[in-house]
């Protein structure tokens, strides 16, 4: 296999590849289980055909690319670029490997392999045995990224988790009183509705719904619902909170030893679903909760959770990305913090991250960053 082939690049490849990340982009909300995928077939310098793949269940990013091409006559003489490899197996399309063998197209670019067990490897092979020319690991590292749900699913078989907190800019997520709203501005929360849409599911503890009554919709920008997932061991939150409004899918996890039968069928009468599952510590058991989240096929999960459970995400080393918003603004040492006991007791012993960028939203900072 030519994994990562630096003797078949070509100047322009790095061009060609970043616009299928930009097409690929196109597909964000729309495709998942799948992963966000564009393709551009090129011909001596010139795109003759692009495309990606536009909704779940619907033709691949190569099938639109190919089909889009009206001098197909040229294929025999162009190179296909994708941001991920062909698949080469039969889902709910056919192989993306075969049409591209079966059309002739004597070099494919990729941007990185599929996790996938179905795929990794297999699609590139399929391709090399048929006598393409398979690069492999242009704009690898923002192939990745593009896709990092994904990847995170099939290579950790949990969903992406980023955790999302807004706090003033000396550390605190509400007042003495436990009062929170409004730490941010109006452009951070748009930004915060913006995330939302992205994910898969928001999830949230019952403190903090009780205490916000949160409603974890997409209210402040168009955009996808996503499937709300509140945390509640004992069922605590009234069922004429918001969150309950029906206005988008929500699944509740409560503690097995503590779920009223009564109260679970009073909740799934109103159309909220019920799991119940184990528990760690006198708190829902969070291996559980995302292991069945998983199962069901969510690729990400954005968590808006209080001090208690962002720190037991921390903890259990489930927390793959940070969404931090800072208020310039202070509440001083008697304010909340953002996180629980971590348990570190050493400068040395500290749990680490790399940051990622950092973005004004009005008078706030946004700060992202990565677990490491």
């Amino acid at each position: 296999m030519t994994s990562n082939s630096t003797d078949l690049l070509r100047p322009d490849d790095e061009a060609f590849m970043k616009r299928c990340l930009e097409l690929g982009l196109k597909g964000e909300g729309r495709v998942a289980p799948n992963p966000m995928v564009g393709s551009v077939v090129v011909h001596r310098g010139r795109i003759i055909g692009e495309g990606w793949h536009e909704r779940y269940g619907g033709p691949h990013a190569e099938v639109n690319a190919i089909g889009s091409v009206l001098e197909t006559e040229l294929l025999p003489e162009s190179t296909l670029y994708v941001n991920l490899e062909p698949c080469s197996h039969f889902g709910k399309t056919p192989p993306c490997a075969d049409l591209i063998v079966s059309r002739n197209i004597p070099r494919v670019v990729v941007g990185c392999l599929d996790p996938n067990e179905k795929v990794s490897g297999r699609g590139i092979a399929r391709l090399e045995e048929a006598g393409v020319r398979v690069t492999i690991g242009v704009l690898g590292a923002d192939s990745e990224k593009l896709n990092e749900a994904f990847m995170t699913s099939h290579r950790k078989g949990r969903p992406f988790v980023a955790l999302k907190t807004a706090q003033t800019l000396d550390g605190r997520i509400a007042t003495v009183m436990g009062l929170s709203k409004w730490i941010t501005g109006q452009e951070s929360r748009r930004e915060v509705h913006r995330l939302r849409s992205r994910y898969d599911a928001v999830m949230c503890g019952a403190s903090t719904v009780m205490a916000d009554d949160a409603e974890l919709t997409v209210r402040h920008c168009e955009g996808r619902q996503p499937l709300r997932v509140l945390l509640d061991r004992r069922l605590q939150v009234p069922i004429e909170s918001r969150i309950y409004n029906g206005e988008a899918k929500t699944i509740v996890f409560a503690a097995r030893s503590e779920a009223d039968p009564c109260l679970v069928n009073r909740f799934e009468e109103r159309g909220v679903e019920v799991v119940t599952v184990g528990e760690s510590g006198g708190s829902l058991d969070l291996g559980e909760v995302f292991a069945e989240l998983h199962r069901r096929q969510v690729l990400s999960v954005m968590v808006e959770g209080g001090s208690r459970l962002s720190a037991s995400l921390v903890r259990a080393g489930l927390v793959d990305k940070y969404y931090v918003f800072i208020a310039p603004k202070l509440f001083g040492g008697d304010g909340l913090a953002p996180f629980a006991s971590l348990d570190v007791v050493h400068p040395g012993q500290p749990v680490r991250m790399r940051f990622a960028g950092c973005t004004m939203f009005g008078e706030d900072l946004m700060v992202e960053a990565y677990s490491i």
